[in-house]
């Protein structure tokens, strides 16, 4: 491996921290550090007086290039839109603690109300702590301009922020009782633990079974998960917690093969939101890797 090679896989877990923070899925963002990567191959190096910034410049303006047209394609999308797990290991990026929350799920979704452009100046600024002025000069727009974009951000995120909370103890023990709810399901052992007003997002993608515009109320989202289990009946079905994307999720496994994962918000002692991923293609990665990350087994 040449020194070029070296510098830019050094680099590499932040720049795809950010693109896969920008774009919510791990396929978009490899695509985006691949052509970051043939930029940065045909780049004169020995011009830069900081490489780092360079990559950063061109990884964020790929991206947003990216998520520009992803957002175009969404609007015709079957269903609601989840993000896609970030599951393989070492490629997990920027782990620090302070930063595991703006990985979750549940962050990447709040993410999607931004505007591209509200959304890089607020990565880049609140999660990867650039100055405004660094920021507008990867962004390419003004400080003042920079300022405005991560202000609108801040405040739609805090407005949607304030509606549940994220205590990942609470989650992981919702999560079980969820589970062993789910091993004899009825509605009234399932309205219990959702909130009245409870909602329930599911993205198939168009490619399997799933609800196509969100459930509202704890009564309907219970009787789903009743007509779920039924349907369950007479095949082989395996449940387990895991962490991903540093949130627990609940995994189901139907005859070996991974259709679901769930993910909670919860307020106090109630979940007020689910997010159910069963897109295969979205589950894949999960799916290869689940047998070592390891988990509790909820049978």
């Amino acid at each position: 491996m040449d020194a070029h090679t070296q510098l830019f896989q050094k680099h590499r877990p932040r720049l795809l921290g950010l693109a896969y923070r920008m774009l919510g899925t791990q396929a978009d963002a490899e695509d985006v550090l691949h052509d970051a990567w043939l930029r940065w191959h045909a780049q004169d190096k020995v011009s830069l007086d900081d490489p780092e910034a360079w990559l950063v410049t061109v990884t964020t303006r790929l991206a947003l290039d990216r998520l520009r047209r992803a957002k175009v394609e969404r609007q015709h999308y079957t269903g609601p839109w989840l993000p896609e797990p970030l599951i393989d290991a070492e490629e997990q990026p920027d782990t620090q603690a302070e930063q595991a929350e703006t990985l979750t799920l549940s962050f990447l979704l709040m993410l999607e109300r931004l505007t591209p452009e509200e959304r890089a100046a607020f990565l880049l600024r609140e999660v990867f702590d650039y100055s405004h002025a660094e920021a507008a000069i990867i962004l390419g727009i003004t400080e003042e301009a920079c300022r405005q974009r991560t202000h609108r951000a801040k405040q739609r995120l805090r407005e949607e922020r304030a509606r549940f909370t994220t205590n990942a103890q609470t989650q992981r023990y919702l999560l079980e009782r969820f589970a062993q709810a789910l091993q004899h399901p009825t509605e009234e052992n399932l309205r219990v633990l959702l909130a009245e007003d409870a909602m329930h997002v599911a993205d198939g993608g168009g490619l399997v079974s799933a609800t196509l515009r969100p459930l509202l109320g704890s009564e309907r989202i219970a009787r789903l998960y009743v007509q779920i289990n039924k349907k369950e009946q007479g095949h082989d079905v395996h449940r387990e917690l895991q962490t991903v994307n540093g949130a627990p999720a609940l995994l189901t496994w139907v005859d070996g093969q991974l259709t679901t994962a769930i993910w909670i918000e919860c307020d106090n002692d109630r979940i007020v939101s689910l997010q159910v991923l069963r897109n295969p293609e979205k589950l894949a990665r999960l799916a290869a890797v689940t047998k070592w990350l390891g988990g509790s087994s909820l049978h």
